[in-house]
C-alpha cells in the first residue's frame, strides 16, 4: 500500500466525509425497508455485495493475494461474523423502525462496550476516570432510551445490541493487529461479509423493485466511498486524533432523518447525547494517553 504523508486535517476531512456517507446510507436503508417493503437482511446482502464489487479494484491495487496470507483465518472469520451480526441488528432497528436520531445516538455506545471488554478480555488497565466516563455514557444512553416511559419498546435496544457486537469486532481487531496488516483486515472483511449476509438473507429473499434497485446501487456505491474514506482517514492521521470526528455522524444522521422522514428529536436526545459524546471523547483521549 502506498504510504501517505501524515496530514491530520486531511484525515479529519475524510472521516467527516465517511460520516456524511453513512448518514445517507442509514436514511436510504430505513426508506427501503419501511417505504419499499424490502426486508432488512436482503438490503444488507445486496448493499454489501455491491460495495464489494465497487471496492474490488482497490483491493487488487493494495495486493489481494498478499493480504489474504494469514495464519489466523478462523479469527478473521469470527471477526467478520461479529460485524455482520451488528450490521443485521442495526438494519433491523432501522426497519422496525427506530427513529434515526435515537438509533444513531444509541449505537455510539460502542466505545463503552470496548472499554469494558478491554478490561475483561484483553486485561488492559482501565483507571477510575475511564470507568467514571463509562458510567456517564451509560447514563446518557439511558436518558435517550427513556425506559421508564410508556412509549419504550424492547426494540429500542436493537442499536445497543448492534453496538455490543461492533465492540467485539473492534476488540478482535486490536487482538489481531499485532500480526495482521490493515490491508488484511479490510480485504477479509469485504470478501467474507457478503456471503454471511447472503446466508442470513436466504429465508427472506426477494427480488427488489426497480426503484429499490436504484437505491441499492446508489447506497452500495456510497458505502464503498465511505469505506474508502475511512481507509484514507486512517492513512493520513492517527486513529486517536480522527476518531472524535466520527461523532459528527450524530447531527448528520439527525438532519438526514428530519429531511426524509420528518423525525424531530426530543430534548432528551441532546441531553443524553451530550453525556454520551462527552464520555466517548474522554475515553478516546484516555486511550491516546495510555496508548491502548
Amino acid at each position: 500500500m502506498v504510504k501517505h504523508a501524515h496530514n491530520p486535517l486531511l484525515g479529519a476531512t475524510w472521516m467527516i466525509l465517511a460520516g456524511m456517507c453513512f448518514a445517507i446510507i442509514n436514511t436510504s436503508n430505513q426508506y427501503m425497508t419501511t417505504k419499499l417493503g424490502l426486508h432488512n437482511t436482503v438490503v444488507g446482502f445486496f448493499q454489501y455485495f455491491l460495495s464489494f464489487v465497487f471496492m474490488l479494484p482497490w483491493m487488487i491495487k493494495i495486493g489481494l493475494t498478499k493480504s489474504l496470507k494469514t495464519e489466523r483465518l478462523m479469527l478473521h472469520v469470527l471477526r467478520v461474523f461479529m460485524s455482520v451480526i451488528g450490521i443485521q441488528l442495526w438494519l433491523w432497528a432501522l426497519a422496525w423502525p427506530i427513529p434515526i436520531w435515537q438509533a444513531i445516538a444509541l449505537v455510539m455506545t460502542s466505545p463503552i462496550f470496548v472499554t469494558i471488554g478491554s478490561a475483561i478480555f484483553l486485561k488492559e488497565r482501565v483507571g477510575f476516570s475511564r470507568w467514571l466516563a463509562t458510567l456517564v455514557g451509560i447514563i446518557g444512553s439511558v436518558i435517550i432510551l427513556e425506559p421508564w416511559s410508556d412509549s419504550f419498546k424492547l426494540a429500542s435496544l436493537l442499536p445497543v445490541a448492534a453496538a455490543f457486537f461492533w465492540a467485539i469486532y473492534s476488540l478482535m481487531i486490536r487482538h489481531l493487529s499485532d500480526t495482521e496488516s490493515t490491508g488484511s483486515m479490510v480485504v477479509y472483511l469485504l470478501i467474507l461479509i457478503a456471503p454471511f449476509n447472503f446466508f442470513l438473507a436466504l429465508p427472506n429473499f426477494q427480488t427488489p423493485s426497480v426503484s429499490a434497485w436504484y437505491l441499492l446501487i446508489a447506497s452500495g456505491a456510497i458505502l464503498a466511498i465511505a469505506q474508502w474514506s475511512l481507509a484514507r482517514a486512517y492513512a493520513n492521521a492517527d486513529a486517536s486524533f480522527i476518531q472524535p470526528f466520527d461523532l459528527v455522524k450524530l447531527p448528520l444522521n439527525v438532519l438526514a432523518g428530519f429531511i426524509v422522514f420528518g423525525h424531530t428529536p426530543p430534548g432528551r436526545l441532546w441531553l443524553g447525547a451530550s453525556l454520551l459524546v462527552g464520555a466517548t471523547i474522554f475515553i478516546l483521549h484516555r486511550e491516546k494517553g495510555n496508548s491502548i
